[in-house]
């Protein structure tokens, strides 16, 4: 009695399903707030994990990905300027404004709703 292996898959090389409009609100919405926390992160990972999974998640993900990456740089403008004292107001502003402008995008993604954030270069498209 041999033993024999099961076939492979005939393609074992599927393109990434899309995910249902439910899961790309969720994504998007973790997305926006996992920059709060952890910068440009959540981001750049939602970005090149999610962004073929949808045009939804890849408009919030490019979305916040530029986001962050500008408010990077603030932050370290703010910091390389701290010893004029400026640096101080420009690293509290760009936190304020990382908190205020996150939350107004996940708000946003979990209403399926599209978002450009208004102070961001765009980096990636």
């Amino acid at each position: 009695m041999s033993y024999a292996p099961p076939p492979p898959p005939r393609n074992p090389y599927r393109q990434n399903q899309p995910l249902n409009p439910s899961d790309e609100r969720l994504w998007a919405t973790l997305v926006h707030i996992g920059g709060i926390f952890f910068s440009f992160v959540p981001a750049l990972i939602g970005y090149l994990v999610l962004k073929d999974r949808g045009p939804f998640i890849r408009q919030h993900t490019t979305a916040a990905l530029n986001f962050q990456l500008t408010m990077l740089i603030a932050h370290i403008v703010g910091w390389i300027t701290t010893f004029i004292l400026i640096g101080i107001v420009i690293i509290a502003a760009v936190g304020l404004v990382t908190l205020v402008f996150s939350i107004i995008a996940a708000v946003r993604a979990h209403q399926g709703a599209a978002y450009a954030y208004p102070i961001a270069l765009r980096f990636v498209r």
